[in-house]
């Protein structure tokens, strides 16, 4: 099942739109896109394939991490995951 996850990392000095587009390279391989521009935090939404939420969350959360190295960010503490399959998104639709 596919599961779009948002992760987003909080840390002590503003994130530059350079660093936000070398994220944004970074997730591009798993259908991501990223945020933070401006901020003091960086983010992204991905896209995984897993069986439970946790998996997804699990997942996400080390792509994250990969994607973030690649880009040269700052290791910060992540501070928001949020999970949400396909099925609840249809259910949530109607």
């Amino acid at each position: 099942m596919r599961w779009s996850v948002v992760v987003a990392a909080d840390g002590d000095r503003v994130v530059t739109r350079e660093e936000v587009v070398e994220l944004a390279d970074a997730v591009a391989a798993d259908s991501g896109i990223a945020s933070g521009i401006g901020t003091t935090s960086y983010g992204a939404q991905l896209v995984v394939h897993a069986t439970t939420h946790q998996e997804a969350i699990e997942l996400a959360m080390a792509q994250f991490a990969q994607a973030a190295a690649r880009a040269a960010l700052p290791p910060w503490p992540i501070t928001r995951v949020e999970a949400i399959s396909e099925d609840d998104d249809l259910d949530e639709d109607g």
